[in-house]
This record gives structure tokens, C-alpha cells and sequence, in this order.
């Protein structure tokens, strides 16, 4: 699980929206460390089988991404990833700074995909 707040330098369009570029980025950094903790290598993300952009995430929310390895090959390994918007920023001009935890996290985005750990890199059976 990654969780951090989207900055100014995420927001790439009008009304500090994010780009869902940034969403798959941290879907990549999720991989990464079940990679690590499977295999003990980085290994490389294949391809992405699927993506669905679920609701909009801007500047000043904090997402939450979770990934899981649902099935292992010999060098393949099958994810899936979830993205939640679990902090928003509070919709108050006079308060810049507020912000409010959601009591239901709201899903930004579904995606799965595979990765690859070449034989001879995997370091854990």
C-alpha cells in the first residue's frame, strides 16, 4: 500500500486536476515492492491489461494505491491495483488549507496488469 497527496506539480490540467498518468505511476511503485517482497527483484512491468478511471482526483487529495500479485508463472506475475481517494481537499475559499478524511474512500481507479522476473533475477522460492 502507497499513500500520498497529490501536489500542484501533479495537476496537469484546468481546476487542478490530475493526470491519471500519475495513478499508474504509483500502481508501478505498488508492483515494484510485491516484486520485491516476492522475488527479491524489481523486476519490469510487462503491460497493463486494463485500466478504468473511476472519478477525478486534484490537487490536495491524498490517494491510497493497493496492489496484489492474483497469480504467479514461472517468470509472470498477474496484478491487480486499486486506487482510493481517501482525503480531499475541503471545497472553502476562506480556508485554502482545509481538508476533510472520507468516512467512505471513494474508488479513482481499477487497473491490472502483468510483471515480469526473469529466472535467473528471482532470489526467493
Amino acid at each position: 500500500m502507497i499513500r500520498v497527496r497529490m501536489g500542484l506539480n501533479d495537476a496537469h490540467y484546468a481546476g487542478e486536476l490530475v493526470d491519471g498518468a500519475k495513478l499508474l505511476e504509483l500502481f508501478g511503485d505498488a508492483a515494484t515492492e510485491l516484486l520485491i517482497r516476492s522475488d527479491g527483484d524489481e523486476g519490469l512491468f510487462l503491460a497493463y491489461d486494463n485500466v478504468e478511471f473511476k472519478a477525478p482526483v486534484f490537487a490536495g487529495d491524498f490517494i491510497e494505491a493497493r496492489g496484489e500479485i492474483v497469480k504467479k508463472g514461472r517468470t509472470s506475475r498477474q496484478m491487480k491495483f486499486i486506487a482510493y481517494k481517501v482525503i480531499t481537499s475541503a471545497d472553502n475559499s476562506e480556508l485554502a488549507s482545509a481538508c476533510d478524511v472520507l468516512e467512505e474512500p471513494i474508488i479513482v481507479c481499477k487497473a491490472s496488469g502483468t510483471c515480469v522476473v526473469p529466472w535467473e533475477r528471482q532470489r526467493k522460492p
